[in-house]
């Protein structure tokens, strides 16, 4: 994810030799990827629901990230779910950055995709969620307006789509730049 800190040339290179030895499993559906990343988490695995480069997508803008070391375990344990394949990451293979944020004189507004979130950097107050078009993004809005980032349910997890998702990752982003003090 980027998050408002320089990047350098070490930074970049410590991010893809990260990526040594990871894969990607490909999905039909947001759902599918959301209900995966659950399942592998659950039996103890490290993974995380990722944005795949375009040419990996497989019909869904979400996969999850394993360590191929894993992969037959992992394999088994989402026998529950549908999913396409698992795709080696080689290092031409980068993962999108989804994850940007812009600072104004009160607020810091955090992007994830094509969701928005903006809080109030003196309160932490969420004061406004926007874009998407998905039919729980009104729902989600009304969960999260007006309220504390620390006390708002994760969006994944009451969401079902690719906006909630991404929302998600927003929230994630703008509860780290609380936590640093509410600053970029």
């Amino acid at each position: 994810m980027f998050w408002p800190k320089k990047k350098n040339r070490k930074a970049l290179r410590n991010k893809s030799e990260a990526k040594q030895g990871k894969g990607l499993v490909l999905f039909d559906t947001v759902e599918e990827a959301i209900k995966a990343e659950k399942l592998v988490t659950k039996a103890g695995y490290e993974c995380c629901l990722v944005a795949p480069p375009p040419s990996l997508r497989k019909g869904c803008d979400v996969a999850v990230e394993i360590n191929l070391v894993e992969q037959p375990a992992i394999e088994r344990t989402l026998q529950p779910v549908s999913y396409n394949e698992v795709v080696p990451l080689a290092g031409s293979a980068q993962l999108l950055d989804i994850v940007q944020v812009f600072e104004f004189p009160e607020h810091i507004m955090v992007k994830a995709g094509n969701m928005k979130l903006t809080f109030e950097t003196q309160s932490g107050i969420i004061v406004n969620t926007s874009g998407g078009g998905c039919p729980d993004i009104p729902y989600l809005h009304i969960e999260m307006m007006g309220k504390h980032l620390d006390e708002i349910p994760r969006p994944r997890d009451i969401g079902h789509t690719l906006c909630a998702l991404m929302l998600d990752r927003a929230v994630e982003g703008a509860r780290e730049i609380w936590a640093e003090g509410g600053t970029v």
